[in-house]
């Protein structure tokens, strides 16, 4: 049964779209309903990420510790209650990091495809893709599948999958540059392929032969097609979104969906998040150019063809870890983790209409800007919001609730 609580809210003296201002501050607070679901994840669980099948229900998988190594679990929520959490695949050989972390997507039909990440040699960061396919709601599972052909001991994660008609989409950061040494600098590719519904993949297309090393990929899909965005790697250390669309069967060249000028011989680990319906979309992603850390949201009527200036979200002090969502009426929802004090933090939530005018910041649910506290994920389902995030803790813990879009405002 859920448990309606609290959630504060705070509304902005006015609402204002990224400008010299800088972020919106908060003047007061209303209290609103909101629906904490009894989680199906056990003690220990992390890294939660949620899908949305074509009838509706919500799909939340996550890591849990079990026989002296790790879990990729999975449950169903059809509206009112949580299925019993069923196990995809466990092994003493998963690659767990809190910020490459596995997901489930819904393919219809009592069709799902989930990922995770395993070891594949002694380097610390020797690990490949897997990839399994079930045809019965996740019941059983296929052998798994290694989307990439590249089989050397580097890094090969941060994937993002999606649903295009019967057949699912893959990206992935990709380490075979650093083969035989040829990589001093960690360099890495995105990298992409598709698989059919029997599990065979088809040719592998490099997006971008420089990439951010360790920020997670994004992806979704319009009416024109797939887009992806990712963190960039120029020769110049400039570590901006950037993002990549196939329009007509051929991928676009890379571009940016802002000129952030983010100058950083590091990797952030902070990826970008996208999302779209039909030709609406948002991408929202962390910078801290010019040493000020903030969360933008930019929006496209074009498929991401073209992007509106960006619009600040944040409230002045911000650790990143975004997601985001497209509503029917053309506006978006962003989260991320705002510092609180010290290392405290707090998970919160906005809402941005389709012209750009910024609603009030919700806060979700006390947090922590440590590691531990992972990336929060959200999707929209019928006419609420389903949210889900990793409270520290030991052991830790997934949590989950629920939110109506008409309370958020």
């Amino acid at each position: 049964m859920k448990r309606p609580f609290l959630v504060v809210v705070a509304i902005c003296a006015s609402f204002v779209a990224w400008s010299a201002v800088g972020p919106v501050n908060a003047a007061e607070h209303l209290a609103i309903a909101l629906d904490s679901l009894p989680s199906p994840a056990g003690p220990g669980s992390a890294e939660p990420n949620l899908a949305v099948s074509p009838d509706g229900r919500v799909y939340l998988s996550w890591h849990e510790p079990a026989d002296s190594g790790f879990a990729l679990r999975l449950a169903v929520f059809d509206g009112r209650t949580w299925s019993a959490a069923q196990t995809v695949r466990t092994g003493r050989d998963f690659f767990v990091n809190w910020a490459d972390f596995p997901s489930v997507e819904a393919l219809g039909g009592g069709k799902l495809a989930a990922h995770w990440l395993q070891r594949t040699g002694r380097p610390t960061y020797a690990y490949g893709v897997r990839v399994a396919l079930s045809n019965d709601e996740g019941r059983t599972w296929s052998a798994p599948i290694v989307p990439h052909s590249d089989t050397s001991l580097t890094e090969h994660g941060f994937v993002s999958l999606w649903r295009e008609n019967d057949k699912l989409g893959a990206v992935w950061l990709d380490g075979r540059k650093f083969k035989e040494g040829r990589s001093p600098q960690n360099e890495m590719t995105v990298v992409t392929t598709m698989l059919d519904p029997t599990g065979k993949t088809g040719e592998e297309v490099t997006l971008d032969a420089r990439a951010c090393d360790c920020c997670q990929t994004s992806a979704a899909m319009t009416v024109q097609g797939p887009i992806v965005a990712y963190r960039d790697r120029s020769p110049d250390e400039i570590r901006d979104i950037y993002f990549v669309r196939r329009v007509k069967g051929k991928w676009t060249n890379p571009a940016a969906v802002h000129n952030d000028g983010w100058k950083i011989n590091a990797c952030p680990v902070n990826g970008p998040a996208v999302a779209a319906i039909g030709d609406r979309v948002a991408l929202a992603w962390f910078t801290a150019a010019d040493e000020k850390p903030r969360v933008n949201l930019a929006m496209s009527s074009s498929s991401g063809q073209k992007f509106s200036a960006p619009i600040r979200i944040d409230e002045g002090n911000p650790t990143g870890r975004v997601d985001v969502a497209v509503l029917r009426d053309g506006g978006a929802l962003v989260t991320w983790i705002e510092r609180t004090g010290g290392d405290t933090a707090a998970v919160r939530l906005r809402r941005v209409d389709r012209k750009g005018k910024s609603g009030a910041a919700v806060t979700i649910a006390a947090s922590s800007a440590s590691r531990a506290s992972g990336f929060p994920r959200m999707v929209i389902v019928g006419e609420h919001l389903m949210i889900a995030w990793t409270a520290p803790g030991r052991p830790s813990a997934v949590r989950v609730a629920r939110l109506p879009l008409a309370s958020i405002r």
